[in-house]
């Protein structure tokens, strides 16, 4: 595996753990739908967090949320609309980011709650 994703791999086992010890419950992990990944589904509260994680060695290049097209974005809400309609969800949907800075010197995690909005 490539350095890469095994660092994004890296990256989004404490992005659960995180959201873990932060009360969420997670509910599902790298779903996959048509051409999108939703890397973390999770509860909290009454809400349905869809949890893009975004790992990188440096900030060197723009901070990991910067990473977040909006194609990407695009396709994570037919996803999550699918997860929705598939499993017969009826919560508020919230889009989060878990920003990771990963490397020889420490773990640097930052949560971006309500990180976007989408609206067709």
């Amino acid at each position: 595996m490539a350095q890469h994703n095994e660092l994004g791999k890296s990256g989004e086992k404490d992005a659960v753990n995180f959201l873990r010890n932060k009360g969420y419950d997670i509910l599902e992990t790298n779903y996959v739908y048509d051409k999108a990944e939703i890397d973390i589904i999770a509860r909290s509260g009454e809400y349905l967090v869809v949890v893009e994680v975004k790992t990188r060695s440096t900030p060197d290049f723009g901070d990991p949320q910067d990473f977040l097209k909006p194609a990407q974005i695009k396709r994570l809400v037919k996803a999550v609309d699918h997860y929705i309609n598939e499993k017969d969800i009826d919560l508020e949907v919230r889009f989060d980011i878990i920003a990771i800075i990963k490397n020889k010197l420490g773990k640097r995690i930052e949560h971006l709650e309500d990180a976007f909005y989408y609206f067709e």
